[in-house]
């Protein structure tokens, strides 16, 4: 078997290269255009006005309560036939990821703001600052250290989640998986290959993770 791996490695290695860089590339952007538009969301949630917090709120508890599989499917099949036009498929597959994703980070960027000390936020008011300023200035600062390895992780779970977009062959890790097992009429050996792939770059960036956060608790 071990013999099995390496030839399937050395004959199909720019395969793979090319999935993990799919892959990476979906993780990047969907982390990216998801941290926009859930902070987007977070201060909606937070806003004064009951209508923006409650179509917010709707918002987080829709993404967060439904599978992410079934939103690469709506927005795969359902948001082309909707809008009555041609998507390509890696901006649908790309928005159901960033979608997804933003329902979390809304939260993760929340919970950063809401962990900074109310009295730092009645202190800024105090001294004349408004309800903007005091975020820019005061809160957000602060939140920043509390949000950042939460988005880093946020990060490593959705290389992980792509693999759900073999499903619709985008190109991603999986996807070469199956364009391999489908050549060979293997299954053991690629899928070893790519779940060692997985775990190289998740262990790898989940370590780097955790050294930030050590020196970020340093920091304080």
């Amino acid at each position: 078997m071990l013999a099995t791996i390496l030839n399937v490695a050395t004959r199909f290695w720019p395969l793979f290269l090319k999935g993990l860089q799919v892959t990476l590339l979906y993780s990047a952007a969907t982390v990216f255009f998801g941290t926009i538009l859930g902070a987007v969301i977070c201060f909606l949630r937070m806003a004064k006005i009951k209508l923006l917090r409650f179509v917010a709120t709707a918002y987080i508890e829709i993404i967060r309560g439904t599978p992410l599989l079934l939103q690469l499917y709506f927005f795969y099949f359902g948001l082309p036939k909707m809008l009555g036009m041609d998507i390509h498929q890696n901006v649908s597959i790309l928005l159901a990821l960033i979608i997804n994703s933003s329902g979390y980070v809304a939260e993760i960027i929340r919970s950063g703001i809401q962990a900074v000390d109310s009295g730092q936020t009645e202190a800024a008011r105090s001294l004349g600052l408004n309800g903007s300023q005091t975020m820019l200035k005061i809160v957000l600062p602060q939140a920043v250290k509390n949000i950042l390895p939460s988005l880093a992780n946020e990060f490593v779970m959705v290389i992980k989640e792509t693999s759900l977009v073999s499903t619709f062959f985008g190109g991603d890790l999986m996807s070469q998986y199956k364009t391999i097992s489908g050549a060979l009429y293997l299954t053991i050996e690629p899928l070893v290959l790519v779940g060692m792939i997985y775990f190289v770059v998740t262990f790898t960036l989940s370590k780097l993770v955790a050294l930030y956060e050590r020196r970020l608790a340093a920091s304080d």
